[in-house]
Parts: structure tokens; C-alpha cells; sequence
């Protein structure tokens, strides 16, 4: 179940049951262009089929068990308020609970028992428990002292972080090359090495950064162009 501070912004802060309610009625991830039906389904809007037309989405599917589970759960019982306004808008639910709707989510006929019994029935009030939440005072602070300098920051850190010296990337990659040692994870391979352009057997090594192997003068120097970039790294 959730913390009783979720629950009650769910509840009564935001009126989530309401809203996804809104959802449900004006269906967003669907369409009609020139008399054609478009839902939106994984990124991007796709045409449906006649066939296919009352099939439910991903995406109602996700709405309606939302629903189910706000709804149906004993907590959201005690502590929403169905007064005439949330409770009108609940019981729009039920013109879309057909056969069809059911068949595909059969978790649904649960909540049609729900709003059947919320039409003729006066819920108690809602429970009111005093509510502590505590208050973020470390971010709170951070954002009220570099209010205004959150884009130079985000430059400091790229700059800083995300764009490493050419010096700083041949340290790291020293330091991989001494921790994965290719003398002993040569040692351990059954097999000997091959080259790197015929895959003949090789016997000799690049010198500089000793990470490919050649069985010839001449693959090494056919090979020269490609492995410059990561020779110089890593020597």
C-alpha cells in the first residue's frame, strides 16, 4: 500500500481518480484524420484496422488499472471524499464498461460492481488523519542558493565531467590496460593469436601499445590506419 502522504496528495491534493477519469473521456493517444482512426502506440501514431478499432491500447489499459487500483482499494475507500462532483464523474465510468472493454480486462467487472453500488449508495464521509510530512530542507536550500546559476552549473559540469583531456583519457586508459593485462590473459586463452586483418596465426604484436597482433610486416602496415587513433591512446 502506499505512505499515507501519497495516498492523500493522490486523493484529495491532486484528485487523480478525476483527472484519470478526463483521460478516459478525451482519450489523447487517439485520433481521426480524414474519417481514418490513429492511436498512438509505442512512440508514434499508427493506423488502426476496422477489426481492430475496439481493441484496447497499452495505454487505456494503463488508465483503467490505475483506476482499479485507487478505487477498489480499502484505504482510497476511507479517505476519498465522493461528494456530487467526484462521484458524477466516476459514474461517466460506467457508458464505457461494455462487453467488449470486459473481455479484454476482466479485472473491470470489479469495478462495475463499484459504480453499481456507488449510484445507489451514500459513501461515509472521508476519515481525516493528521498527516506529517517531512520537509526536504537540503534541497529545499540547494535550489534557494543557486536559484538563477543552474545553467552555468550545467556548463561547469560538462565541461568539467562530461569533456576529459586527451591526457586524462590516456591516464584511464593506462589504468585498464594494467588492470585487464594482456601477457595474462594471453597466457590463459587456448588458443594462440590470430591477426588482426587475415586471421592467419600471428607472432608479432603492435610495440607501441602491444593490444593487436600481425602475422606480417605487411598487415600490420595495411592495418596502420584504422589502429592509429587507439595505438596512440593507449602507448
Amino acid at each position: 500500500s502506499l505512505p499515507l502522504s501519497a495516498l492523500t496528495r493522490l486523493l484529495s491534493t491532486h484528485n487523480v481518480p478525476c483527472l484519470l477519469v478526463e483521460l478516459l473521456e478525451h482519450c489523447p493517444w487517439s485520433c481521426r484524420e480524414a474519417g481514418v482512426l490513429k492511436k498512438f502506440e509505442n512512440g508514434a501514431w499508427h493506423t488502426v484496422a476496422p477489426e481492430d478499432q475496439l481493441k484496447m491500447t497499452k495505454l487505456d489499459g494503463q488508465v483503467w488499472l490505475a483506476l482499479c487500483n485507487l478505487l477498489l482499494s480499502p484505504e482510497c475507500h476511507r479517505k476519498y471524499h465522493f461528494d456530487g462532483f467526484n462521484k458524477s464523474q466516476l459514474l461517466k465510468l460506467r457508458a464505457f464498461l461494455t462487453d467488449v472493454l470486459l473481455d479484454q480486462l476482466p479485472n473491470l467487472v470489479e469495478m462495475q460492481r463499484f459504480l453499481s453500488h456507488l449510484a445507489v449508495a451514500e459513501p461515509a464521509p472521508p476519515k481525516k488523519d493528521l498527516v506529517l510530512e517531512q520537509v526536504p530542507a537540503i534541497r529545499e536550500h540547494l535550489l534557494k542558493k543557486n536559484a538563477g546559476k543552474w545553467e552555468a552549473i550545467a556548463k561547469h559540469q560538462v565541461k568539467g565531467m562530461f569533456s576529459p583531456t586527451t591526457e586524462e583519457l590516456r591516464l584511464q586508459a593506462r589504468r585498464w590496460a594494467q588492470t585487464y593485462s594482456l601477457d595474462m590473459m594471453e597466457a590463459l586463452a587456448p588458443d594462440k593469436p590470430r591477426c588482426r586483418v587475415c586471421g592467419a596465426e600471428a607472432a608479432k604484436r603492435c610495440s607501441r601499445c602491444r593490444n593487436e597482433w600481425y602475422c606480417s610486416r605487411p598487415c600490420q602496415l595495411q592495418h596502420w590506419h584504422k589502429h592509429k587513433a587507439a595505438c596512440n591512446l593507449l602507448a
